[in-house]
């Protein structure tokens, strides 16, 4: 029979004791925390600590990020690769024991945390991940898919505005396999939260349409334990067990005080509380029948095993789901993929439409959703103008009562009906965002989400967190400019392409016609590795024409050389840079140049963070270094100077309420002002 104390006591050492050696870190939510960790992990939980990555295991996420020791020392003791050193080496360089949990560092980590709110809001995303795979690969007798989200989440994590937005969305897509652990000890870094943080949380969740569970006693590992049990019998919600603990339980001086938050115990403390708690052994060192009541090697190899029996017989019976399964859960793109995307490209250059980019999206996403199952849309209520809907992918919904996903009445092409992949998250963009990030990291989905381009700055951390966990999210961000026009300032962008671009890691589009949209659409769709936001116009944009597609992909390239506005044997004598719809304005002021015997290439920059990792012979090739430069974009003119521009036609100022085409005018926005810019620095 399991020691419940010790094994908590066990968390307990480790995390007093990591603390004390970095002189750094946060031991009392995890102190605090340990009997609801011993609960889980040693009578729920399924997972294989020699397999991290086995696909039906249950996921965890630790929301309150900060208590990562409670994690690392939980990893070390059932068995993951994570020896007793990287403990020793908590928060150091190189280290496998970050100050917060990061993904594809630590064996065992699901999401990198530490930002409050996000982590509670990335397990609403893997809730829905696996609800939504069920639906789409489970069949009678056999559920391949079927694991539950357990997240940790304290009152900080509750404070922040995004758990609002995530869980309401939770509760109205009857989530039940979400099952939220809340560590109510009432303390935060200043102090006793009564002063500020009066909510009356079982209330709130209830009316997210959330199971609650409790108060209970948290420290109490089987008063947890069985609540948990009960979490899991519910069929239609999802489920808040609200867990009363004591910060930095075990410590005489420290316990239920703002000192154990944030910093070490302190050596005469840690020895007393090794008194208090009964626990005689040194730093980092755990009894041998410890380590054995926490061993969950052999019963995780086990179950395991069972499920790739199961999937084993699924495959049998269904070879082609299966298949398709593996390949979505893998990340893998069809094998077709490329060709779809060749055949999008062409056809979008072929047409030569003038459309605004976020129509050009559209059209793309038609092709893509149409090809890819695992796209799944959405937008943050602005779905008629985002354009993030196809054909292919109907609204989500579930049944008000039963929770289920809802399909489409049946078709010819989709016999047992749809699942819906647009999903509308209402005015949540930091929800969406966050959301979005879950659903990548379960993986089986590659999920975009739409807003207006200024509301990025909503959900900026969530992008930062996706660049951070180089995962596979698209941004749709429309209404890129003043060229939205009437809604004014409060809607323009000025700073968000380049504060977008700041961000590493983060791969910008700012398209200028069809083509150029639809392979912005291929190339986010095969980046593994990193996000991409996609800046999109409200206006409409003439097509631009081109002699080769094939290096749009390179984020710079060529559009058109003197040669193509009459200046044969003319010697070139600038380059004019643009993005998105003011590629327009370059061509224009090109034409009115030409008529002056001024030679000028024209280069289409859809994306700098691409073109900048490009090699130098090529972005020499692009932007020669004699000539002089000038970038042409409706935004802040700061990022511009780091290629060597002589001048930007930019603007640095808040936009305006009014028609778009008399904001042109008015920003100097106009072929006319470009081309004066040019002669200017050529005279200069």
């Amino acid at each position: 029979m399991a020691n419940h104390a010790l094994m908590a006591n066990a968390i307990r050492a480790l995390a007093m004791d990591a603390v004390q050696q970095a002189n750094s870190g946060h031991p009392g939510a995890p102190m605090g925390m340990a009997d609801m960790a011993v609960a889980l992990w040693g009578d729920h939980l399924r997972y294989n600590p020699a397999n991290p990555h086995w696909f039906d295991r249950d996921r965890f996420v630790l929301s309150n990020g900060h208590a990562s020791m409670l994690l690392y020392s939980v990893l070390h003791l059932t068995g993951y690769d994570l020896p007793i050193g990287e403990l020793k080496n908590f928060r150091q360089l190189h280290s496998k024991t970050a100050g917060h949990p990061e993904v594809d560092v630590t064996p065992g980590v699901e999401t990198t945390t530490g930002p409050l709110g996000q982590g509670i809001t990335n397990a609403v995303g893997f809730a829905l991940a696996e609800k939504l795979l069920a639906a789409e690969f489970n069949r009678k007798d056999h559920a391949v898919v079927d694991h539950h989200t357990y997240a940790f989440l304290g009152d900080g994590c509750m404070m922040e505005g995004i758990s609002h937005e995530a869980c309401a969305l939770a509760g109205a897509w009857h989530l039940n396999k979400l099952i939220a652990l809340y560590d109510d000890n009432g303390i935060s870094i200043d102090g006793q939260v009564k002063p500020w943080f009066i909510d009356n949380t079982e209330e709130r969740f209830k009316a997210y349409g959330w199971n609650v569970i409790g108060p209970i006693d948290g420290n109490d590992a089987e008063a947890v334990s069985k609540a948990i049990a009960k979490a899991k019998k519910e069929e239609a919600k999802p489920t808040l067990i609200v867990c009363k603990t004591v910060i930095g339980k075990g410590s005489p001086n420290r316990a239920g005080t703002a000192k154990a938050h944030g910093e070490a115990l302190g050596a005469e403390e840690i020895v007393l509380t090794r008194e208090a708690i009964g626990w005689p052994y040194p730093a980092f060192e755990i009894p041998a029948e410890v380590y054995a009541d926490w061993d969950h090697k052999e019963a995780g190899a086990k179950t395991e095993a069972e499920w790739n029996d199961r999937f084993a017989a699924y495959a049998a019976a269904y070879p082609e789901l299966a298949a398709e399964f593996t390949r979505r859960m893998k990340g893998e793109l069809p094998k077709d993929f490329h060709q779809v995307a060749f055949d999008t490209v062409v056809a979008a250059h072929t047409k030569a439409e003038t459309v605004a980019s976020r129509k050009a999206s559209q059209l793309a996403l038609e092709s893509f959703t149409a090809a890819l199952p695992e796209l799944l849309g959405g937008s943050a209520d602005l779905t008629g103008s985002n354009l993030t809907n196809t054909k292919s992918t109907p609204a989500l919904r579930f049944d008000a009562k039963t929770g289920a996903v809802v399909r489409t009445e049946p078709t010819e092409q989709h016999p047992e009906g749809q699942i819906g992949r647009h999903i509308n998250y209402g005015v949540r963009e930091f929800g969406m965002a966050a959301i979005m990030n879950g659903v990548a990291l379960h993986g089986g989905y590659i999920p975009y989400g739409g807003t207006f381009l200024t509301f990025s700055d909503y959900s900026r951390n969530a992008i930062r967190m996706a660049a951070l966990m180089k995962r596979r999210v698209v941004h749709v961000f429309t209404h890129d400019s003043i060229g939205l026009g009437e809604d004014g300032p409060t809607h323009q962008s000025i700073e968000h392409a380049a504060s977008l671009r700041l961000i590493p890691n983060l791969d910008v589009w700012r398209p200028g016609d069809t083509a150029e949209t639809a392979v912005a659409w291929a190339v986010a769709l095969q980046n593994q590795s990193r996000p991409t936001a996609l800046l999109l116009s409200r206006q409409n944009i003439a097509y631009a024409p081109k002699s080769e597609l094939g290096d749009i992909s390179r984020g710079a390239y060529v559009l058109s050389e003197p040669e193509n506005v009459g200046l044969k044997n003319k010697k070139t004598a600038a380059v004019i840079i643009a993005t998105g719809s003011e590629v327009q304005l370059a061509l224009a002021a090109q034409k009115l140049l030409a008529e002056k015997k001024i030679a000028v290439r024209v280069v289409s920059m859809p994306s700098t963070t691409t073109f900048d990792r490009q090699d130098l012979a090529y972005k020499k090739a692009v932007l020669p270094k004699k000539l002089p430069r000038i970038a042409v974009e409706m935004g802040c003119t700061g990022g511009w100077w780091k290629y060597g521009c002589a001048a930007v036609v930019g603007i640095d100022t808040y936009g305006e309420s009014a028609p778009a085409p008399v904001l042109f005018k008015h920003f100097g926005f106009t072929a006319e002002n470009v081309a004066a810019t040019v002669e200017a620095a050529l005279r200069d």
